[in-house]
């Protein structure tokens, strides 16, 4: 409805109608299949010769739709635009269930008749025209999106988090006894406590708890995000310990293997420089740097 030049392309891939999920009509087609009819039929109400194609990508949703055409001359766009405003008003309700209930699907007719029900009764009653608003109650997006998952705090402020949490949990219990996996020697690196997300937040202070509530996630969601630092499960915080993750996967092709063995580390070890025990990994065996002088 943009304007008559308008063309389109569209992946469908979740199951939305106009005004909220899509309500499956029938049974005698998959749901992704129905799905993909209804916004084919849109697209032909709206005046669209709509083609489909398969896309070459890795994903079970590759069906899109091109509308590169109209089947309409410019000067009836006014009139074109009623029919699509009747057919956004009739989702609702089961008005267009006829169209749905087919078990075949016909480009040349996806409207079933709908379009011409809409030409050819009472234009005059429809309140939406050319230029108006395109459904009632519709709000779009503002044009900038506040990201709220914590990317978007300050790097000193998550880093006196992340410094303080990790204190916490060292300073939470005695240093415990722990075997190193690799030599299976017996070391008193400090692994920490683990304590529940609630006990994290009762010893952080009311600033940073109120910084924290205006982010989606709040704790959990930093803490996560230093997946470096912080093992989240259950509810629990932990300290991670890279001893214990699992060896990359030898089913990499060679090339993959070559790169990787070659340790592009860009960003520095937290535990080479906080740790009071330093990393738990040799310099060889770690993802990230100890020094400056091992960046990329």
């Amino acid at each position: 409805r943009s304007s008559y030049s308008c063309c389109y392309f569209v992946l469908p891939c979740c199951f939305f109608d106009f005004h909220g999920k899509y309500s499956r009509r029938q049974s005698k087609k998959t749901q992704y299949r129905e799905y993909l009819d209804f916004v084919a039929q849109v697209g032909f109400v709206c005046g669209f010769h709509v083609e489909e194609d398969c896309l070459r990508i890795p994903s079970t949703k590759r069906v899109s739709f091109i509308g590169k055409s109209r089947t309409y001359p410019a000067a009836e766009h006014a009139l074109i635009d009623r029919q699509i405003t009747q057919f956004i008003n009739s989702r609702p309700t089961c008005a267009v269930a006829t169209c749905d209930r087919r078990v075949g699907f016909n480009h040349e007719d996806h409207c079933g008749g709908l379009c011409k029900k809409a030409g050819s009764e009472h234009p005059e009653d429809e309140t939406e025209t050319t230029g108006t608003t395109w459904m009632p109650g519709f709000q779009p997006r503002e044009k900038v999106e506040q990201v709220r998952n914590c990317a978007s705090l300050p790097r000193d402020f998550v880093d006196e988090v992340v410094l303080n949490v990790a204190n916490l949990l060292l300073n939470a219990a005695p240093q415990k006894s722990c075997s190193d996996r690799q030599g299976g020697n017996v070391n008193t690196w400090n692994q920490g406590e683990s304590l529940s997300l609630r006990e994290v937040a009762e010893h952080l202070d009311k600033e940073t708890l109120k910084k924290l509530k205006s982010e989606y996630g709040g704790l959990q969601t930093l803490l996560k995000n230093n997946h470096q630092v912080f093992e989240v499960l259950n509810g629990r915080v932990h300290i991670r310990d890279w001893r214990k993750e699992k060896p990359p996967s030898k089913t990499k092709p060679e090339v993959k293997r070559r790169l990787s063995a070659e340790a592009f580390k860009t960003r520095l070890c937290w535990f080479f420089i906080h740790h009071p025990d330093g990393c738990s990994l040799p310099s060889e065996a770690c993802p990230y740097a100890h020094g400056t002088e091992e960046l990329r």
